[in-house]
């Protein structure tokens, strides 16, 4: 654990290592996350630091369909309260609001649905791979069009009702595409489904770069989610 993540005072209980030192355990939480962000939470959970009761997700890409992602999230914390009493919601800040009622962001949805639950403290998912100032100093002053690989494998779900105007609007607007890419997705996925990339690429009309990252800022996040004494 990074030392500025440090000290952190919980209420569960640690777990003790073969040589003596000691982690922090997710049991007792369930988390309910963004489809976009499976690969990366399966990867933490396979790995042994996110051993969370259960993991639930929501379809990628619902930030663009509102009402949709309201109903799936209340769907999945009230489907989260019968593994756990705490829940852990991997959604950012940017990600929802009520079209209806621009003041019922979120963490206001989150909130309507009772006690015990905290969501990850970031703007997007993106947010959640790399700080502001990582992005910065990565992009080395480009503009840049930041993906994810679950953006990359679920791209024609994500932007399904945009047409060619407005992807025409968004894409040329970016030097480049960057994948950010913390579980050595990009080399396999491009050898096992060039096209695939080609393709989004093409929509795009932007070159898709892979940077290799770490998965310490999600991590942290997360840690920062755990009940305080």
């Amino acid at each position: 654990m990074d030392e500025k993540n440090k000290p952190l005072k919980v209420s569960f209980q640690q777990k003790e290592r073969k040589n003596g030192k000691s982690f922090l355990s997710f049991k007792g939480y369930t988390v309910v996350s963004c489809g976009t962000l499976r690969r990366e939470l399966n990867y933490l959970r396979d790995t042994g630091f996110l051993d969370a009761d259960k993991i639930l997700y929501t379809t990628p890409g619902l930030h663009e369909r509102q009402t949709e992602l309201e109903r799936q999230l209340i769907r999945q914390l009230l489907n989260a309260k019968k593994y756990s009493k705490k829940i852990i919601v991997v959604y950012g800040e940017r990600c929802y609001l009520d079209p209806v009622n621009p003041s019922r962001d979120i963490d206001r949805v989150i909130q309507e649905q009772g006690e015990g639950i905290s969501r990850i403290q970031a703007r997007s998912c993106i947010d959640m791979l790399t700080s502001a100032n990582e992005r910065e100093k990565i992009s080395r002053g480009g503009k840049i069009y930041w993906l994810s690989p679950g953006w990359v494998e679920n791209w024609k779900q994500i932007f399904k009702e945009w047409d060619a105007a407005k992807a025409n609007e968004t894409f040329p607007q970016h030097n480049k595409a960057i994948l950010l890419d913390g579980v050595n997705f990009f080399d396999e996925y491009s050898q096992k489904f060039p096209e695939k990339i080609l393709g989004f690429s093409d929509w795009m009309k932007l070159e898709i770069e892979p940077y290799k990252i770490s998965l310490g800022r999600l991590k942290s996040l997360l840690l920062k989610c755990l009940k305080q004494e």
